[in-house]
């Protein structure tokens, strides 16, 4: 499915901020001449636009323009409102990402795995554990379960490089929504091994458990995100609507 032009612009635009093409604070270039730069109407630039200030990139201020707000943190933050893959987060971010695969398998879900995953009993999936480094630090063990007949060719050197990436572009499937979910539980000793965790220091973990929808309504993935809490940092951009 071809996106739309408004989409378009926003990644562009987006990653221009991000570039520091348009840094904080800064005005972007008039909306007149944005139209002329992307060869769009007045309505589909606004669109775009609008994405920007619900992402938090930018700020509409009334008489003056677009403002750029955005400002790149410390560590990796992941957004509530997107569906984002942990390398792009990293990169947005200014970080180096780096994933290992731990276990790549297969298998038919059981009961037990059916109720927290919402995948039928016998469902054929992928079922893989991912170490995530930013800047050659553990700080994520992702534990996916993806449909095997959504995801045909899915390799562990696929998973070790971009799994969405492989979906889109070679698949091309259109990821379409994420429903999640998420807590702080104890620690185990899984966790402990990979994420080089102390005891001692750490006691729980902050758990983001996700299922994602593709654009024919179907649940290909279901994942356990489990992120050490000293570098766990979701955000969102709350726009408070007029009553």
């Amino acid at each position: 499915m071809p996106k739309a032009r408004y989409e378009h612009i926003y990644k562009d635009l987006k990653q221009k901020i991000e570039a520091d093409v348009y840094a904080y604070q800064e005005l972007l270039p008039s909306e007149h001449t944005l139209i002329q730069i992307y060869q769009c109407s007045r309505n589909t630039l606004r669109r775009a636009v609008g994405l920007l200030v619900n992402d938090g990139y930018v700020q509409t201020i009334q008489g003056k323009g677009v403002r750029s707000i955005y400002q790149p943190v410390a560590q990796t933050s992941f957004t509530i409102g997107e569906i984002e893959s942990f390398h792009e987060s990293a990169i947005r971010n200014g970080h180096r990402p780096l994933t290992k695969v731990v276990l790549f398998t297969e298998f038919e879900i059981n009961e037990k795995q059916a109720l927290y995953t919402g995948f039928p009993a016998g469902t054929s999936i992928y079922y893989i554990q991912r170490l995530h480094y930013l800047d050659d630090l553990p700080l994520i063990l992702n534990h996916n379960y993806f449909l095997k007949e959504s995801v045909p060719g899915l390799t562990k050197e696929i998973a070790e490089k971009s799994i969405y990436q492989y979906l889109e572009q070679t698949l091309h499937m259109t990821i379409v929504n994420s429903k999640r979910i998420m807590t702080v539980e104890k620690m185990t000793q899984i966790d402990e091994k990979y994420l080089k965790m102390n005891a001692d220091d750490y006691n729980c973990m902050a758990v983001v458990s996700s299922q994602t929808y593709n654009s024919d309504g179907v649940m290909f993935e279901y994942t356990q995100s489990r992120h050490r809490p000293d570098y766990f940092r979701f955000y969102d951009n709350a726009v408070r609507k007029s009553v």
